[in-house]
Formats: C-alpha cells, sequence, structure tokens
C-alpha cells in the first residue's frame, strides 16, 4: 500500500522534525484518519521527499519525526512540455490532473482563435493559481516528486513566436496530419506537444505552427477530442521514448 503523501512548500527541514501545513495536517487527520507512529511521506515539488512517521497530531498539527530522505525518482528522461489550447474550466483541470499523472514536466495553456476560454487579468492569475493546487494533488497522488511547471495562459501567436527558438522536437496533433508519430526521429531529451481547441486550430493558426517548426502527426483516424488528444499525446511520447518503454 504506498504511503500516505504531502505537499510541504520548499525547503523542506534538514532536522528529524517536521510540523505538516495547516491543510495537509487537516487532511492526514479528517480525511485520512492517520495515527501516531503511522508512516508517511513529504515531498517540496523541487524533486526532494522525505519518509517520517507521525509523532503528534490532533485537529490542529500535526508532527513528524524519524525524517529520512526517500530517494525515489518518478520523473520521465523524456521531458514533454504540453501546449494545450484552453478549453473549459472542467476539461482544463482535466488535462492539467492527467497530464500531471502522466509525467508531463511543463504546461503552457494557449488561447487560440476557437478556445473556448479566455481568460485575462485577475481570473487568468486565479485559475493558474487553481490549476497549481490540481497538480499538487495529482503529485501527491501518483508519487511525483516535482510539480510540474504551469504557466500562464498566452496568447497563441506571441507563444509561438517565443517556441520557435526552441530545440525541443515539435509535434502537434491534427487529424490530417501526414505522419505517425512512431516514424519519427527521437526526440532529443525533450519535446513540445501541441494541441488545439475543441474547434480544431484554424487555417492561419496551422500556418503558422508549421512555420515555427511544429510537424503535424496523426493519431490514427479517429478525431479525438482536446482533452483525450492531449492524454493520448502523452501516453504515445512516453511509450515511444520516456518512461512507459
Amino acid at each position: 500500500m504506498a504511503l500516505p503523501r504531502f505537499y510541504c512548500p520548499p525547503p523542506l527541514p534538514a532536522g528529524s522534525s517536521l510540523e505538516l501545513p495547516p491543510d495537509a495536517a487537516h487532511h492526514a487527520n479528517r480525511v485520512l484518519r492517520l495515527r501516531v507512529n503511522d508512516p508517511v511521506q513529504v515531498f517540496d515539488g523541487t524533486g526532494r521527499a522525505l519518509d517520517g512517521k507521525i509523532s503528534e497530531i490532533s485537529a490542529k498539527r500535526v508532527l513528524l519525526h524519524e525524517l529520512q530522505t526517500c530517494m525515489d525518482d518518478a520523473e520521465s528522461p523524456l521531458r514533454i512540455v504540453l501546449a494545450q489550447a484552453m478549453c473549459g474550466s472542467e476539461k482544463m483541470d482535466w488535462v492539467v490532473q492527467k497530464a500531471t499523472e502522466l509525467g508531463a514536466a511543463e504546461i503552457q495553456p494557449v488561447q487560440t482563435q476557437r478556445s473556448v476560454a479566455k481568460l485575462s487579468g485577475d481570473r487568468s492569475e486565479k485559475r493558474l493559481l487553481h490549476w497549481r493546487s490540481v497538480a499538487v494533488a495529482a503529485c501527491e497522488q501518483c508519487g511525483r516528486n516535482a510539480l510540474p511547471q504551469i504557466a500562464a495562459p498566452q496568447d497563441f501567436g506571441a507563444w509561438l513566436a517565443e517556441a520557435r527558438n526552441s530545440t525541443a522536437a515539435k509535434f502537434m496533433l491534427q487529424p490530417e496530419g501526414s505522419t505517425p508519430l512512431h516514424k519519427q526521429a527521437a526526440p532529443p531529451g525533450s519535446v513540445i506537444l501541441l494541441i488545439g481547441p475543441e474547434g480544431g486550430f484554424s487555417d492561419d493558426e496551422i500556418k503558422m505552427a508549421h512555420l515555427a517548426g511544429f510537424i503535424p502527426i496523426r493519431m490514427g483516424k479517429r478525431v479525438l477530442r482536446t482533452e483525450t488528444a492531449a492524454m493520448a499525446g502523452i501516453a504515445a511520447l512516453q511509450t515511444l521514448w520516456g518512461d512507459f518503454k
């Protein structure tokens, strides 16, 4: 049975004891019903984790002791950047959660011409904080010690201008793509996977992406929903060149 895991903002202490943050303490006590001497694991989102045991637990305080460095590493050798066209809030939450579980290292929401959701200002900042909390929960569940980087939503054209100079392999999923993914050369350690909105990219956006170096990839004969395409694409990348092998 997997250890209960809790996120603690860095840095983790170098000493032999640690007090869980309030939200984690509440979850340990009220939700998981943990008890004194139960083993747990804490991680800081930068890749560091500690194993320990509960020495004290109450409604407002959970103290750990016997802390030892955990050497487990659940990160993929392939750095996957998911560039996801903005979709509805529930679908976007699902994409962030599952992309985290599947090992994406970075998630970049992009606002395209046909994006259902358009965010700016305070709304964008609030959604970004929410997505990061979704990623934290996903890391607690799946065993990752490193949180994926989640960037603020960016205009598609502005993001493409930056991505143009990247040395990563660049793939975009397109039903009209001419090449299967498995026929591509192995990426040089990192890859950008571009996923379109629910209505698909416009013709102009497709041309812009091609000019920025993105290769149109076909995955089967079926047209996938945007959230399905993202997960299928990441899983395929991990199978070919990541840690699903």
